[in-house]
């Protein structure tokens, strides 16, 4: 079969805020890398601009479509798979974290479905699609060594202009995570064994991609200080020596028993850790697999060890587990308070497709009937709590965020995350302005969802 072109879609719904989009599609970016030269090859981002007309107008018999999604833009990548069709597009593979965790409802309409990580697979899709070979299904869970794999070219960078057209691109360190919460896909998109890229790849992509901030795309990136200290040391060293504005990354409140590590990290340009405290009602600690207890001071203790080293916090929460009450969000937001966090994400515990919390609510026949993947976005209740109403758990969960995310009071936290970088030195203010609000303007953003959807 004739290919003349290969397009990749990434379905989006936050649009451009003040002219950019929030981040590339990494993923695209690199599947778009294993794209053999003498292939066209195209990524088109729904934030950057609708593509309903652009998919009916322009695709045809010879191009090949390929969708990644997660499972809030399912609906999305359908629509735009039944375009693609319309248009006479042949094959449209659709990959990502919904078609890992529940192919069967992607193979409903998609002429192929890819689950785990593509690296192997996406380049014998397209050599199938020429020899008229392609099957229903590629598989890829074995997790493969990070090093080498997928390496960015600099045809997919001059396409994508990243720094132009995007406020914070996406890097990956490390894949995969160890834990089980009963509530994340991690292990089950990723893996459960933690993967590494070597330093001198990672240092010569930030150099390639000219990008001076980013966040990690990584699991749970802080989980690494204790299983291989000897690698983070030396990226931090490595990134230490490059001219970074700054940049952020998800961890565990282990990092805090790390001192001279949380030093090199400073160093590094680590503006701050997104701790995933979850809850701090301990009766929940069963569902939390083994990262935290739900224990306030422990947490209090992590939070100033960190500050202390010029790193700020943004605590991780997460509300709905069967211990909670609406109690249970005021209470996290006076140890928010009072730990002097950064900032903080409240979202709402959400039965993604493939986990232990996710089977639970199906045999106990908690599932909101006919709920669209779209509100699975952890800003919408999509089950029936234990200890509360829907309607209870939605009222207190809209008063908690208005009085969190409200304007006075993220730009309390932004003011006194400034100030703590100023002992350090006065001259990385300006540096540290961004991303001393911007967090908290991302998750304001998300609450606003609310009233969107």
């Amino acid at each position: 079969m004739d290919l003349r072109r290969v397009v990749l879609i990434h379905p989006g719904r936050e649009g451009r805020i003040f002219g950019k989009a929030p981040s590339p599609s990494y993923t695209l970016m690199r599947l778009a890398s294993l794209v053999p030269d003498e292939i066209e090859v195209e990524i088109w981002e729904e934030n950057l601009g609708p593509l309903d007309a652009r998919i009916r107008n322009e695709l045809g018999p010879t191009d090949l479509v390929g969708i990644t999604s997660k499972t809030l833009a399912i609906e999305s990548a359908e629509k735009f798979a039944r375009l693609a069709h319309e248009a006479g597009v042949k094959v449209v593979a659709v990959g990502g974290a919904h078609a890992t965790l529940m192919p069967e409802d992607v193979a409903r309409w998609a002429d192929v479905v890819f689950t785990g990580e593509a690296y192997f697979t996406w380049p014998q899709l397209i050599q199938d699609f020429m020899n008229d070979t392609v099957k229903p299904l590629y598989n890829d869970t074995e997790w493969a060594d990070l090093a080498g794999v997928a390496r960015l070219t600099d045809r997919v960078l001059k396409m994508v202009d990243e720094n132009r057209h995007y406020w914070t691109p996406l890097l990956e360190v490390t894949r995969g995570c160890p834990r089980n919460c009963s509530f994340c896909t991690a292990i089950r998109v990723s893996g459960q064994k933690m993967r590494f890229r070597p330093v001198e790849e990672i240092v010569e992509e930030i150099e390639r991609r000219k990008i001076d901030r980013f966040f990690l795309t990584d699991d749970n990136f802080g989980l690494a200080f204790r299983l291989d200290p000897a690698y983070i040391e030396k990226l931090f060293l490595a990134l230490a020596k490059l001219p970074l504005r700054g940049w952020t990354t998800q961890a565990e409140m282990m990092v805090a028993e790390y001192p001279d590590l949380l030093d090199l990290a400073r160093k590094a340009h680590l503006d701050k850790f997104f701790i995933g405290f979850e809850s701090v009602n301990p009766n929940n600690r069963r569902e939390l697999g083994g990262k935290s207890k739900g224990l306030t001071e422990q947490y209090r203790r992590a939070i100033k060890r960190v500050h202390e080293h010029g790193i700020g916090v943004v605590g991780l929460f997460v509300y709905g587990f069967d211990e909670d009450t609406p109690a249970t969000m005021w209470e996290t937001w006076e140890f928010a308070r009072s730990a002097g966090l950064d900032s903080m994400s409240q979202t709402i515990l959400t039965p993604y497709p493939g986990t232990p919390f996710r089977a639970q609510l199906i045999r106990e026949n908690r599932l909101i009937p006919n709920t669209p993947w779209r509100l699975y976005d952890t800003a919408h209740i999509t089950y029936y709590p234990k200890q509360m109403s829907v309607e209870e758990f939605s009222r207190e969960y809209d008063k908690i965020c208005k009085t969190v995310y409200h304007p006075v009071r993220i730009a309390q936290r932004g003011l006194r995350s400034l100030a703590r970088v100023s002992k350090y030195s006065v001259s990385m203010i300006p540096r540290k302005t961004f991303s001393s609000f911007s967090t908290d303007f991302g998750y304001r953003k998300t609450f606003e969802w609310r009233y969107v959807t």
